[in-house]
């Protein structure tokens, strides 16, 4: 019988990650480190990452939802005593991430030239806003400009009514590559036992996150449009008459699309020309769409709902956050999580969404108050009372 994994042994144990991320980017690539076990230490400016007041206060939401599992040191990089206590912490560390504009690392004198012959096993990850060499590489970057650069934000956008919406997503995909490439990095030092320069920037990740809307352009000269991928998939968003939304994805397979006819009671749209055939029905989209959305209307999302099941339609209510966070499935498989900070209470937490051996194990820390761990942590690698007190290291009370 092949033994159960013990869960308090995280595949990550043992490493130890030093984080010089503010907003997203360089946090979200701490975070996912963080869940799956790796001691990361969030290494923050006297006045701390800038989305801790993003909403007032110091625990907003923004940075509540990137921070978890993780432990704040508070240092000031431009001092003496604080670059020196950086460097302690340098030499046990196996990775370092930062997200801060090209030439600041070294500015503060801890770029990667520096920090690999003081530390050779280190992986140094930066994450960028732009491609290597661009023109704009000192510009700031924020994830509507890695959108808009990528070729993503094209075909979200209205152009008769252009509106930014939904959650960042180049700031997530840049922190998804950087982590993944993070990893790359420590198996190869397994090897070698050197560490590696891993650069990430938000642009080609999010290209990289879209392949073919790319592979469509190169091979057929096809510029997908905003409906262009659910025109192919045959995705729908209605809505009930009680104003209770479903989205609906038939896919290729014809039996969804004879389904769905069942369904709504619609037989006459088997024999309408425009809906004949799969690519009937793509040319025909809009068109489609207009004949649903009428259907749809005259009964409520339940009615909706149990027909499309009955007829093993692929569908689901659309729902709003807070019904995903009341979702009676998601609460017995544990999707979401309890922590408890002893200054700002009950924190709630989405578990990580990748299990082993069909365990996760539970958040170690909620979101950290700002320096909250400085003296443990500089303790640990060897400071005396003095040093840290000179680094102002003394813990929030």
């Amino acid at each position: 019988m092949t033994p159960m994994l013990d869960i308090a042994a995280e595949v990550l144990d043992g490493v130890t990650v030093l984080e010089l991320g503010n907003f997203i980017t360089g946090p979200y690539a701490g975070l996912l480190l963080a869940d799956l076990g790796a001691d990361v230490i969030k290494i923050e400016r006297p006045e701390g990452d800038p989305f801790r007041s993003f909403r007032n206060g110091s625990y907003s939401p923004n940075f509540v939802g990137f921070n978890r599992n993780k432990r704040s040191v508070r240092l000031d990089l431009t001092t003496q005593e604080g670059h020196d206590a950086f460097l302690r912490l340098v030499e046990t560390a196996d990775v370092l991430i930062e997200n801060f504009r090209p030439g600041v690392m070294q500015k503060l004198g801890i770029d990667y030239a520096t920090l690999k012959v003081w530390r050779p096993s280190l992986v140094y990850c930066a994450i960028a806003g732009f491609v290597p060499g661009s023109e704009r590489g000192d510009d700031p970057a924020f994830d509507t400009i890695g959108q808009a650069l990528s070729g993503m934000l094209s075909v979200f956008l209205d152009p008769s009514k252009p509106e930014i919406r939904g959650p960042t997503i180049s700031d997530q995909l840049a922190g998804m590559y950087a982590c993944y490439g993070v990893l790359g990095a420590l198996i190869g030092r397994n090897k070698t036992g050197l560490g590696r320069r891993v650069d990430v920037n938000m642009i080609e990740a999010t290209a990289s996150f879209m392949p073919d809307f790319f592979a469509s352009v190169s091979r057929e000269g096809t510029l997908m449009a905003p409906t262009t991928r659910a025109s192919y998939s045959q995705s729908f968003a209605v809505i009930a008459q009680d104003g209770g939304m479903i989205g609906i994805q038939l896919s290729s397979p014809e039996k969804f699309w004879r389904s769905l006819l069942v369904a709504i009671k619609a037989p006459e749209l088997a024999s309408d020309p425009r809906f004949a055939r799969r690519v009937d029905r793509i040319a025909h989209f809009d068109e489609l769409g207009k004949e649903l959305a009428e259907r749809f209307k005259t009964r409520p999302q339940a009615y909706w709902l149990e027909a499309l099941q009955q007829a093993d339609v692929p569908h689901a209510p659309i729902k709003t956050v807070d019904e995903v966070l009341a979702d009676p499935e998601l609460i017995r498989a544990e999707s979401f999580h309890t922590m408890h900070h002893p200054q700002m209470g009950e924190v709630i937490g989405i578990s990580r969404p990748v299990l082993y051996d069909a365990q996760r194990s539970p958040s170690r820390y909620p979101p950290p108050m700002l320096g909250e761990h400085t003296e443990q942590v500089l303790r640990d690698a060897g400071l005396t009372p003095s040093e840290i007190l000179a680094v102002g290291g003394l813990p929030n009370k």
